[in-house]
């Protein structure tokens, strides 16, 4: 017999999107084109923002979003710590410093002290993750930076997710998403960087076309397509394909559907497994709609019937995957060597690293496949597995 696997994300794709894809192939237009900009209109309207860019991934978006801003050489940019390195890395292509803070363990965001205790003279932005989904407290990073300070929302998880009536996207002055496969909405690679600054987004989108002063699309639709655009700015080539966007439509009228369901699941495995003292949930947003990117819960070293590492081994043996909710960036090899990290300079960044379990939640689980998951901690829990 086939042992069961039960993945830690998939995405939930079906024919609409084999579909959508037929149009940019038969019509030839498989690059930055027509498909994109509706991608970019229908995502902007989503999201309650002036204007959306889609690019090729979340880190692009990033590096846009500071470049944009003027982030350069001798800048800093406050970066939470318990976050995905690509955070961390935009600043760095950018030539300036990433400050890094320590988070909350119970929310797993920014913690507003930590961030304050690294704001110098020198600070120019804050990078607010939305980690797995739920929206920073936005508010109180912005009540306690001298003004001036820009916040660039990282939101790769956080697509459909909201804050005190405000959709994710148009919370700090740019805001970037990530369309990877195990977000809840997928292009295979891609990214969206939205924002209501006029300046910012034009900037941007010359930034993300090599610098050229008009897309291609508006020079082949304009009245001289045969001359080449003028090209005044350093850029790079950060364009999603018609291909991605056609699906990304598709997708994104999903999203409301995807995020309802992963919310009943979330509701789920708080209710059914309350009762383990040693598993603590994630947070259900006070202030908003929570997307549920990721259902990562934190095992209490103290408690726990194993350590993290030997609970998810069991799991894997039992066909379940499991994944550290991430990792923490002043603990990667990297950015001690090169900045002097040591592992309990940020204690909650720390303890969120060795001690998160993500557990599996995504849009092609079934009841049964919940049931399962639920009943194999149950097992590790009473000693049986």
């Amino acid at each position: 017999m086939t042992q069961r696997r039960i993945q830690i994300s998939q995405p939930s794709m079906g024919e609409e999107e084999w579909h959508a894809v037929r149009e940019p192939l038969v019509s030839g237009w498989l690059t930055q084109g027509p498909k994109v900009a509706a991608f970019e209109k229908a995502f902007a309207e989503r999201h309650n923002v002036a204007h959306a860019m889609a690019v090729t991934s979340c880190t692009t978006a990033l590096h846009l979003a500071l470049d944009a801003i003027g982030i350069g050489p001798g800048d800093e940019v406050i970066v939470p710590s318990f976050t995905w390195v690509a955070t961390a890395n935009a600043v760095l292509y950018c030539g300036a410093n990433p400050v890094l803070c320590d988070v909350d363990r119970d929310t797993y965001n920014i913690d507003v002290p930590s961030m304050v205790s690294k704001i110098t003279a020198r600070t120019r932005a804050v990078i607010a993750v939305h980690l797995f989904g739920l929206c920073a407290d936005v508010d109180s990073i912005r009540g306690a930076l001298p003004p001036g300070i820009k916040i660039v929302e990282d939101a790769a998880c956080a697509a459909g997710a909201s804050y005190k009536g405000k959709w994710a996207g148009g919370l700090g002055d740019a805001a970037c998403f990530s369309f990877h496969p195990r977000k809840s909405i997928t292009t295979g690679e891609g990214g969206m960087l939205t924002t209501n600054d006029a300046k910012l987004s034009a900037k941007a989108d010359i930034l993300r076309n090599h610098g050229a002063s008009i897309s291609e699309e508006q020079r082949h639709r304009g009245p001289q397509p045969y001359l080449l655009a003028a090209f005044d700015e350093l850029g790079f080539n950060y364009r999603m394909t018609d291909i991605q966007a056609a699906i990304g439509l598709v997708q994104l009228g999903k999203l409301d559907k995807f995020v309802d369901e992963r919310d009943v699941r979330a509701r789920q495995y708080r209710e059914v497994l309350a009762d383990l003292p040693w598993l603590r949930h994630p947070q259900i947003s006070n202030f908003g709609r929570h997307a549920w990117q990721a259902y990562v819960t934190y095992v209490d070293p103290q408690l726990a019937p194993a350590p993290r590492n030997e609970i998810m081994g069991r799991l894997h043996a039992m066909g379940i995957a499991t994944r550290p909710g991430t990792h923490s960036i002043h603990m990667l090899g990297y950015y001690q060597r090169r900045f002097g990290f040591k592992s309990d300079d940020l204690p909650g960044a720390r303890d969120c690293e060795r001690n998160t379990m993500a557990i599996p939640m995504h849009n092609r689980m079934s009841d049964d496949d919940y049931a399962y998951v639920i009943d194999c901690i149950r097992r590790i829990d009473a000693g049986k597995a």
